[in-house]
């Protein structure tokens, strides 16, 4: 593997205060994105409304979205390897703004299948913002600290997330939820109008949001950030790089942890209102959707209190324990759906908050710098964990209830708590 010595590259790296505010600008990315990723949260139940879809198909939301992570990873790590990080996140801004903007036709059409394609758009910016920001976080400070640095980041995450809920809950949900009974009893022209106003309610806040992630590609631009020294070709990583990555388990295992964390929250996130609402019948979206606002606020109150904590306890020994208590608690929803498995599931956010980015961390610890763009989309790619798995919940809920879905992420956390132990057992703190 290739390690971090004397002969390592390093980055040229802004100070002063303009280093501060560029770090602040590159921070307030994981706000940004976290406002795209949770709106999918409340887009899973507007669409099941806009289009009558089952709990599988309304599951393709997540599907398309994570497949803009997987499929542009490596490109997005070619651009940071050849452009640098300013070009890698001003592309990811451009794409972003593009997706979003893409909604208001999507809407006038009235077709899951555009929105879905502008979703992948979406995602596809995400995927360059997420390879080029985290790795960035990463080196900005000495190598022991990096968990700590990018918890710290990740922290700002949840605000987003929080952002993006409260967008959907007030500026997307109608509160008016019409049953199969309700929709058969009416006139052609009344339910065409019912689905189109349901459709047409996700118009104006993308079209802000796209407006907003515009402007902000434009300060991004402007800025002097952080810039890599060394290689300039733009190329595919080399077979001895691969060889040298997949033949490190710490790597592998932090890769593949990954993939069943995302598939974990993902899931547990896009359900939380349809588990609220078939579980406490006659829950209205709205006051379901406050589940999942209290969810987040305890997720970035747990990347702040896991920031401080991994002062005092290894980043590996941390994230075994908040796996281990995430396993229980979904536990606790699939054995007892009601009051108590809803509760549950609002509390596993506060155990999940810190696992993505140190399982991150973790998987990029002894890397040089260019090593580290390569395990980046690696470590991005494993988000399609959030594709595969949230369509296998939908499944499995549509066929024995939503509750029953949630051994999914039990299988997931068993993972997390795997890779956790094996790092534990290195005795080796990133």
């Amino acid at each position: 593997m290739s390690c971090s010595n004397a002969n390592a590259r390093q980055l040229r790296t802004v100070t002063g205060s303009a280093g501060v505010y560029a770090f602040a600008l590159v921070v307030s990315l994981f706000f940004l994105w976290g406002v795209a990723n949770n709106l999918n949260d409340i887009l899973i139940k507007q669409f099941k409304k806009a289009f009558e879809l089952s709990d599988f198909r309304a599951g393709f939301v997540q599907s398309a979205f994570y497949a803009g992570y997987f499929l542009l990873a490596i490109p997005a790590s070619l651009v940071t390897r050849r452009f640098g990080y300013k070009a890698a996140l001003i592309a990811g801004l451009a794409l972003y703004a593009a997706g979003a903007l893409l909604f208001y036709p999507a809407a006038a059409l009235r077709t899951y299948g555009v929105f879905l394609s502008a979703l992948f758009i979406i995602a596809c910016g995400l995927a360059f913002l997420e390879t080029a920001a985290n790795p960035l976080v990463t080196v900005l400070g000495p190598a022991a600290g990096a968990a700590r640095r990018l918890n710290l980041a990740q922290s700002f995450n949840p605000l987003g997330s929080i952002t993006g809920v409260l967008i959907g809950q007030h500026f997307i949900f109608s509160g008016v939820e019409l049953s199969h009974g309700e929709l058969g009893g009416m006139s052609h022209a009344a339910r065409a109008a019912y689905y189109v106003s349901q459709s047409a309610a996700v118009q104006g806040p993308y079209l802000v949001i796209g407006l907003v992630v515009l402007m902000w590609a434009f300060l991004v631009a402007t800025v002097r950030l952080p810039a890599a020294t060394g290689q300039t070709g733009a190329q595919l990583p080399g077979a001895a790089e691969l060889r040298s990555l997949l033949g490190n388990t710490n790597f592998v295992l932090a890769v593949l942890a990954q993939f069943f964390y995302v598939g974990a929250q993902v899931g547990i996130w896009s359900y939380l209102i349809r588990y609220v609402q078939q579980t406490l019948p006659g829950t209205s979206e709205r006051s379901a959707a406050d589940f999942l606002t209290a969810a987040l606020v305890l997720f970035m109150l747990g990347r702040f209190a896991g920031t401080a904590l991994m002062r005092y306890v290894a980043p590996a020994r941390l994230l075994a324990s908040v796996a281990l208590t995430a396993l229980g608690l979904v536990t606790v929803a699939l054995l007892f759906p009601g009051r108590a498995g809803a509760g549950a599931l609002v509390a596993t956010s506060f155990f999940m908050s810190i696992m993505f980015p140190t399982i991150f961390a973790l998987g990029l610890r002894g890397l040089d710098d260019e090593a580290r763009k390569t395990a980046a989309s690696f470590l991005v790619m494993a988000i399609i964990g959030g594709a595969t798995l949230t369509v296998v919940m939908g499944a499995i809920s549509d066929a024995a209830g939503i509750h029953r879905a949630m051994i999914v992420p039990i299988l997931c956390f068993a993972a997390v708590l795997g890779f956790a132990c094996y790092t534990v057992r290195l005795r080796t703190a990133v």
